[in-house]
């Protein structure tokens, strides 16, 4: 262990403390967080042991390990189950995860045998308790999970471990400069890395990284839920007027949306405004559609919908809907894993993270259910999916959240426009499929069955 990891190894075993008090604190607002949290540390349930793979019903005899830290990763990470079950039937998979919302949505993926544990806490004795007890076949790590004891210990005990769908963006790159005694070995000792986008490959080799390929996002694979896209696009046809959305909105953006909506009519005659695209004031134009939020963490519902409260809107929230949406200046997004009906919902879309330098969220997901959006400057952490987007016509970008309410709702309010629009984000979206399929190729290339006279044990 060179120097730098025994003083990082020092520090994280000292925060320990920390972070079991952290957790506590915010299981008071999402439970899910004081859920096993012993397995952070490393400590699992004996009922884990029953479930433990065996050679004879398994095809490797260990499982496939799939680390997704959050919401984004986990959802990647079912386009590559998805493909991984189908060239693997039968193989055992054993997720782990660092946030409650992830930990939620990878429950979803679940199937008979497979294990669903929070991901160990990166000191040296809990990487090893970790590993001992499930010792799996391989680890993927989803875009930017890198732990430097995580690796090291993956490398003593000769597990392959692969960085997949990897993104490393400017930003990352020079945090991972300042450390670099301790960010090298980490990255040189991943197996593999395959990374969305060559500029990606680019910055992940200076800093060690064993690129293997340039597979593309696996998030262009996504196929929405049928039944969930068809519902948002049915209500939408009953809404009255164009929806437009704020999606996937971060902490101060809905600040931002809220400061430039001010409409010069009442709300109730907002059917009378213009429906064509023309020298139309920003605040006129708000009227003129049906306006949808959905935060991008579930947290923060409430505290949204008090701010628009505050305002002296009325706001109508999706958990609230049995037939369809009810009257209100904002409808309020307040459920998860319904992204697919919410862009069914909309005309167009805000992306969320991109109007404050918060990098951005995925806007792929939105190009695959056609709708089309509309892009702030921020978009560092999926540049080359926004850039192609907005050269594809399944995009636009604008300087500041008030022109990009201006842009969308303009959009909204001339259909030939958004049906172009539309069209070309889902042209978009299929034009660039395929990592999934490459990514479990090269994995199953990596990866080795159990020999037949060795079984793994639980501890």
């Amino acid at each position: 262990m060179n120097a730098a990891r025994a003083l990082y190894s020092l520090l994280t075993w000292c925060a320990q403390p920390l972070l079991l008090r952290k957790l506590r604190r915010r299981a008071v607002v999402e439970p899910g967080y004081g859920q096993a949290m012993g397995e952070r540390f490393g400590r699992y349930r004996r009922t884990l042991d029953s479930l433990m793979p065996h050679s004879s019903t398994d095809p490797l005899g260990r499982f496939v390990w799939v680390h997704a830290v959050s919401l984004g990763e986990t959802r990647a990470a079912a386009i590559l189950l998805a493909e991984l079950r189908e060239q693997l039937p039968g193989v055992r998979l054993l997720l782990t995860h660092g946030t409650a919302t992830g930990r939620a949505e990878g429950e979803k993926l679940l199937q008979s045998g497979d294990v669903q544990v929070w991901q160990p806490w990166d000191t040296p004795g809990t990487v090893a308790r970790f590993l001992r007890k499930f010792r799996p076949a391989i680890g993927i790590l989803m875009e930017t999970e890198v732990w430097p004891n995580l690796v090291a210990g993956c490398q003593k005990r000769g597990i392959p471990l692969v960085l997949a769908n990897a993104r490393f963006n400017a930003r990352s790159l020079r945090k991972a400069q300042r450390v670099m005694p301790l960010a090298r070995p980490a990255y040189a000792g991943l197996t593999a890395v395959w990374a969305q986008t060559q500029d990606d490959a680019a910055r992940l080799k200076a800093v060690g990284a064993k690129v293997q390929g340039v597979f593309g996002n696996l998030k262009f694979d996504v196929v929405p839920d049928a039944a969930l896209l068809a519902r948002g696009q049915h209500w939408r046809a009953q809404a009255g007027r164009p929806v437009v959305m704020l999606a996937s909105s971060r902490e101060g953006e809905e600040a931002l949306w809220l400061a430039n909506f001010k409409p010069k009519q009442p709300l109730a005659q907002a059917d009378n405004a213009p429906k064509a695209i023309g020298n139309i004031a920003s605040a006129t134009v708000a009227a003129g559609v049906q306006w949808l939020i959905v935060p991008r963490h579930p947290q923060r519902f409430d505290e949204v919908h008090q701010l628009l409260q505050r305002a002296g809107l009325t706001v109508s929230r999706r958990s609230t809907w049995a037939t369809g949406p009810d009257t209100a200046d904002v409808w309020l997004g307040d459920s998860l894993g319904e992204m697919a009906f919410y862009y069914g919902l909309a005309d167009v879309a805000l992306l969320g993270g991109s109007f404050a330098p918060l990098g951005g969220q995925n806007l792929i997901e939105a190009a695959a259910c056609g709708c089309p959006v509309v892009l702030g400057l921020h978009t560092f952490n999926f540049a080359e999916a926004a850039e192609l987007a907005c050269e594809a016509g399944a995009a636009q970008r604008v300087s500041d959240i008030g022109a990009g309410m201006a842009l969308a709702a303009e959009l909204a309010l001339n259909p030939a426009a958004q049906a172009t629009a539309s069209e070309r984000a889902i042209r978009f979206a299929t034009a660039h499929r395929g990592a999934a399929h490459a990514t479990v190729q090269a994995v199953l290339a990596i990866v080795q069955p159990l020999p037949a006279e060795e079984e793994p044990s639980g501890l």
